[in-house]
């Protein structure tokens, strides 16, 4: 029987401070959360075995964008059934594909594609629509301008 995994007080506070800095020392991360540095690190190192903590990450700005142009699409299938597993298969393994989401409402999918022109995303967007495996019913575009914020998990209240 699996044990369910319960986050207190300090583990909460642990991950805040870690989403803040995740380069943070131990002994700075201690003193935040008011352990010493060997608990501190002990708690950190089960939150990663528990897969709470999936890994660490730095956030870049490049001077000159990678993707000049960044698209959400809200994608609608035909048919669910039949398509939903190859379309998850194909977004998976396309490396334009920056973000996705399978999401409720009125499309199936919210996905944020990364091109370096409109004619890359409009050859990416005729492939998906062409394929037969996909049955996409409809593509809904929005092109990203300037991100203005991008936030992290948020955590309960400490």
């Amino acid at each position: 029987m699996e044990k369910k995994f319960t986050l207190d007080r300090i583990d909460l506070k642990i991950l805040a401070v870690l989403q803040q800095d995740g380069r943070i020392s131990f002994q700075k991360l201690s003193e935040h959360v008011n352990l010493t540095p060997r608990p501190c690190l002990e708690r950190v190192r089960r939150l990663e075995k528990a897969g709470i903590i999936k890994g660490y990450t730095a956030i870049v700005d490049l001077p000159q964008p990678q993707h000049a142009v960044v698209i959400l699409a809200e994608v609608e299938l035909a048919d669910h059934a039949v398509s939903q597993q190859a379309f998850t298969r194909e977004l998976l393994n396309t490396p334009e594909v920056l973000d996705c989401w399978l999401v409720s409402g009125n499309f199936d999918f919210l996905i944020r594609i990364g091109c370096r022109d409109m004619k890359q995303y409009r050859e990416l967007a005729e492939r998906w629509l062409n394929s037969t495996a996909f049955k996409i019913h409809k593509i809904l575009t929005t092109t990203e301008l300037q991100p203005i914020k991008r936030q992290r998990q948020d955590l309960p209240e400490a």
